[in-house]
């Protein structure tokens, strides 16, 4: 496992932290008000399948797609920032 480990690119590493971060993110959102990925689902309009996508920590979420959950989450997912600027959230 350590031989394929070794090579992933820098980049790819950096692509999956951030897809599992953000994928724990939603989950930490979902558990905090006792929500299933099913019923996670049914708030999208999405099959239990794609949203089980989205959270493996696997899946290239796109910009659109993770306004669409912020948006219904009532929350930000994720925020970026520029130096001397206030946060962006998304």
């Amino acid at each position: 496992m350590n031989e394929i480990r070794g090579t992933i690119s820098s980049e790819m590493k950096k692509q999956m932290e951030l897809s599992v971060g953000i994928a724990n993110r939603i989950y930490d959102i979902l558990e905090s008000r006792g929500m299933t990925q099913k019923d996670f689902a049914r708030l999208m309009g999405k099959s239990e399948t794609e949203v089980s996508r989205w959270l493996s920590g696997t899946h290239n979420l796109t910009l659109a797609t993770l306004s669409k959950i912020s948006v219904a989450l009532g929350t930000n997912i994720i925020g970026v920032m520029k130096e001397g600027e206030d946060m962006v959230a998304v």
